[in-house]
């Protein structure tokens, strides 16, 4: 894990109850509508840097999927455990994923990506690509523009990496995902990029 992953991690670990108060500010229950319309039913579903688990993982097991939650920093898991008790946890740092290939038909990484190094995303879409099932569909969030730092958030030091929307598409549609639709969206007075795709295998 990087200096840059520790920051980020050691962040959540100390701001996690106060984070957790504000998370419903991002509901985005239009885009994780689309997202599981697309999918089977009882389907398999990651959510990368899951938090805890409020919003997303709990909208996804409560539309009767079967869902795997990760994330790196233990303060979060165990508000994610007590806040959504019928999903799986584990503690793994989204970069260092060992699932075997296809093992999942859909994945979501909200507001996660975004604190991951940009130099390694590539990497991670690609990961994305050989642990999703044929078909297997993607909904992320991303910066909306190109820009790395490292600010004061809920009272600690947080890091921030992405890449403009033109550069991240780029990353998606070559790590081999067909784009279902992209779009900027302004929620809770901030703009993400947001990526609907479908696995190419």
């Amino acid at each position: 894990m990087t200096e840059k992953e520790e920051l980020v991690r050691k962040g959540y670990d100390l701001m996690a109850g106060d984070y957790h108060e504000n998370r419903h500010i991002f509901g985005n229950k239009k885009e994780l509508e689309d997202f599981t319309s697309l999918l089977p039913r009882n389907a398999k579903v990651l959510d990368l840097g899951c938090g805890a688990g409020v919003p997303v993982t709990k909208f996804l097991v409560d539309s009767g999927l079967s869902v795997t939650g990760v994330d790196f920093s233990e303060s979060m898991l165990n508000l994610a455990a007590m806040n959504v008790p019928e999903a799986t946890f584990m503690k793994k740092n989204m970069t260092e994923l060992d699932f075997k290939y296809n093992s999942f038909d859909g994945l979501t990484a909200c507001y996660s990506i975004i604190h991951v190094p940009r130099e390694k995303h590539v990497p991670l879409f690609q990961t994305f690509h050989r642990i999703l099932k044929p078909n297997g569909i993607l909904l992320i969030s991303m910066g909306s523009t190109d820009w790395e730092g490292i600010e004061d958030f809920h009272g600690t030091q947080m890091f921030w990496s992405h890449y403009d929307p033109q550069k991240t598409l780029q990353i998606v549609a070559d790590a081999g995902f067909e784009i279902l639709y992209d779009k900027l969206i302004v929620d809770g007075g901030e703009k993400h990029y947001w990526i609907l795709a479908k696995n190419r295998k």
